[in-house]
């Protein structure tokens, strides 16, 4: 884990967000190999095993009802986020074929928070990997937001985007566009929508 991404994690449990004091074992320059955070409000503490943080167990991967649309790769999905510039941070919630290539090539000197990607996933320079029951991320702190594996349909999911990502930027979804307020859909096709928050 990218020891600056701390600064934005938040505990998961259900009471007013709060920020978690990392205790690490091991790093390896910037990056924490092994450690914990804990949550000085609950007192629940969290582990980081070979570099991927564990907030909670995550939920089973749902079953793909079909196979990736080969027109919408990693490289598309990374311009769909509209980054301008380097710095701050994107979350990638799921499946999302090339992210440990293409998507994170795609956003230079953007720090990539892959939650709860497909197993065997390790952190790379610029990619943190959790894994958690939702984005576990301080309200409006994410310049971008990816829900991949048909997450986009989720209410719940999509709910956590619209609360992580920063006013006025974006949230990408697989799956059937959502009809909320608090989203403003701009384009839907080939079974993927980009929304601004």
């Amino acid at each position: 884990m990218f020891i600056e991404l701390t600064d934005i994690l938040r505990c998961p449990e259900s009471h007013d967000e709060q920020f978690l004091v990392l205790l690490p074992e091991q790093m390896s320059g910037r990056s924490v190999r092994s450690g914990h955070l804990g949550c000085p409000v609950c007192l629940r503490e969290y582990r980081i095993e070979d570099g991927v943080v564990f907030l909670s167990s995550p939920p089973p991967p749902a079953p793909d009802a079909k196979p990736f649309d080969p027109l919408v790769d990693a490289t598309a999905v990374a311009a769909f986020l509209g980054m301008a510039g380097p710095g701050g941070y994107v979350a990638v919630v799921g499946n999302m074929p090339g992210l440990d290539g293409a998507l994170v090539g795609g956003l230079p000197g953007i720090h990539v928070a892959a939650i709860n990607p497909p197993a065997g996933t390790t952190e790379l320079p610029m990619m943190s990997v959790l894994r958690a029951t939702s984005i576990p991320i301080k309200s409006r702190s994410l310049r971008g937001v990816v829900l991949g594996s048909r997450l986009g349909s989720d209410p719940y999911w999509v709910s956590e985007a619209v609360r992580v990502v920063l006013p006025g930027l974006r949230v990408v979804g697989e799956g059937a566009a959502p009809a909320r307020e608090d989203l403003n859909i701009l384009a839907s096709a080939g079974g993927w929508w980009v929304g601004v928050s």
